[in-house]
């Protein structure tokens, strides 16, 4: 059974990842890295979205450096094109009518996909579900995107923090926290395979609420929380608001980069801004102070790796989701090192 969970566990390879933000993929390719693994993203006109290992197969060149003509990537080296199936179909220093090698191809990962406007990729046969996110496709949601972050940490530490409802009262201080209850109350989780989801109602102070600025609502209010989280990395948190209504949703996708950094993408989702561009700024920056809260204690860790092993920490009743999580990722380290 695996002690703990760094950023860069081959087992890992075994599920779906976001890789980047599908606005990120364009007609000319990018890099993009997972686990230590580079990629190379851009959209063909014919075939839309290709994603394979950035480097060219004659002299490991990154093909991120090269550019698109039409359905063709060219290597910026020694001028190597190939089509959007990755096949070579032109060397410039054979000549015009040459038979070009047959290993002459790019590689990729085993599959790659589009889902709420994320890229997903998964490395080899994934044992788990490519994740979904029902707001998305929902009219009466608003989105907004952060900007990406790039910070020192481990995945499956922020994935915890993500899901910890524990610390609010102690980190966020300068956004929700303040004068939020300590105790965490009754909540139940349940387990879908990779998957679970948890539910919990609480009384929190809404700052963002117009109503209490116009002393129509009072500050503490209610809020339940509903929290989904698909192996190994994406998650996704609808907090609604029982007493000034709406709803707010958040979903949290983590690329671990490489065995100290992770890139984080967020969004969220909003039913309650009524169209105000000025609203879904500031919602968008409330949520970037929250992060940053998280970050301040998240990027000083010492050791950067979660424990699976549950008897190595201390873990209390509020725990249900962070242990539910550790118990999900050992299962699915188990698995992928059981199909090697």
């Amino acid at each position: 059974m695996p002690r703990s969970l760094r950023n860069v566990d081959v087992a890992l390879r075994r599920a779906w990842h976001p890789l980047c933000r599908s606005s990120e993929a364009t007609s000319q390719p990018r890099a993009f890295t997972l686990m230590g693994e580079p990629y190379v993203v851009y959209r063909s006109p014919s075939d839309g979205l290709r994603v394979f290992y950035d480097r060219c197969p004659h002299r490991f060149a990154p093909l991120s450096l090269g550019t698109c003509e039409g359905e063709k990537l060219r290597c910026a080296y020694h001028g190597w094109v190939f089509d959007a199936q990755g096949k070579c179909v032109e060397i410039p220093s054979l000549g015009p009518n040459a038979t070009l090698p047959a290993r002459a191809e790019l590689s990729g990962p085993f599959a790659f996909a589009e889902s709420h406007g994320m890229v997903f990729v998964a490395p080899e046969s994934p044992l788990t579900p490519l994740p979904s996110l029902a707001s998305d496709a929902d009219p009466a949601f608003e989105r907004g995107d952060l900007e990406p972050i790039v910070t020192r940490a481990n995945a499956g530490l922020l994935a915890d923090n993500f899901l910890d409802m524990a610390h609010f009262a102690f980190v966020h201080t300068g956004t929700f926290g303040a004068g939020e209850a300590t105790e965490v109350g009754h909540y139940t989780v349940e387990r879908d395979g990779y998957t679970f989801s948890a539910v919990y109602e609480h009384h929190f102070a809404n700052r963002e609420d117009p109503g209490v600025a116009a002393g129509t609502r009072a500050l503490i209010q209610r809020r339940r929380l509903t929290y989904r989280y698909v192996a190994p990395y994406h998650l996704e948190l609808a907090l609604d608001f029982l007493d000034s209504g709406g709803t707010n949703v958040i979903g949290f996708f983590l690329v671990p980069v490489d065995d100290e950094t992770v890139r984080i993408y967020s969004s969220i989702w909003r039913d309650d801004l009524e169209g105000s561009s000025e609203r879904l700024r500031e919602a968008i920056a409330f949520e970037v102070a929250v992060v940053n809260e998280d970050l301040a204690l998240q990027s000083r860790y010492y050791d950067l790796a979660l424990p699976l092993d549950i008897t190595s920490e201390v873990h209390v009743k509020a725990d249900k989701t962070t242990v539910e999580l550790r118990r999900i990722l050992r299962d699915l380290i188990d698995a992928a090192n059981a199909c090697d």
